[in-house]
């Protein structure tokens, strides 16, 4: 996989997950290359004019890594506490979308995130690119069964919550203080049915304006964020 960009390269780098090689242009300059300097991070360093000709749309950096390592179900539940926060994506297939809400996550103090092996995205390129380097630094994990994965954060105090249009239960007005499983459905469609039926409270997001619908990552950027900041406040 081949990483374009400063953000995405930079906090790849950091993290030092899966880096394989890194190739910079020459007159490249960045915080980041002082980083690699001090810690002895091998690099290859390119003409400005090949580089471009290469990578003409990299910023002048870019970062070959491994295939994305997905973080087990298992290590991903373990020190639950009232604080922890999971975010279940039932069937996300936009890499935009998908991306903003690994970055929304990671700015507001997410645990993990759960996505389903069959029928969503995958964390590829276009979605590390997107997220701005946040991929790095969140727990992603994939899982066969989306509803036997309910179950197991059931079994570990999890309360779960998914957003709907038809939610009983306004995003603003859900106690706070206990582990939460979050559930964005996909663009489309929403959540399917046995995920639906499987949720411990339908959250509404009250709308005034004309257009009542929000996209994936924005309705999960609002609701981490109420969430997150009345826990704050106990």
């Amino acid at each position: 996989m081949l990483l374009k960009g400063k953000n995405v390269s930079r906090e790849t780098i950091y993290s030092g997950k899966n880096i394989k090689k890194i190739i910079i242009k020459e007159s490249f300059s960045d915080e980041v290359l002082t980083y690699m300097n001090k810690n002895h991070i091998k690099y290859v360093k390119l003409p400005d004019k090949d580089f471009n000709n290469k990578y003409h749309d990299a910023q002048g950096i870019v970062v070959e890594i491994d295939s994305y390592n997905y973080d087990s179900f298992d290590d991903c539940l373990k020190n639950t506490n009232n604080d922890s926060l999971c975010l279940i994506l039932d069937s996300i297939e936009d890499p935009q979308n998908f991306g903003n809400i690994i970055r929304s996550f990671e700015a507001l103090g997410g645990s993990f995130i759960i996505i389903p092996k069959n029928r969503s995205i995958e964390v590829t390129e276009t979605v590390m690119k997107v997220s701005s380097g946040a991929y790095a630094h969140v727990k992603i994990t994939q899982v066969t069964n989306l509803n036997h994965a309910i179950e197991r954060l059931k079994e570990n105090g999890y309360w779960v919550m998914g957003t709907d249009m038809k939610g009983t239960t306004s995003y603003d007005e859900v106690r706070v203080d206990m582990p939460i499983a979050l559930i964005i459905g996909s663009e489309g469609f929403g959540m399917s049915k046995l995920v639906k039926e499987n949720c411990d409270f339908l959250l509404k997001i009250p709308m005034v304006g004309k257009i009542n619908s929000l996209n994936a990552s924005i309705s999960a950027a609002i609701v981490i964020s109420n969430i997150q900041s009345r826990r704050k406040k106990l």
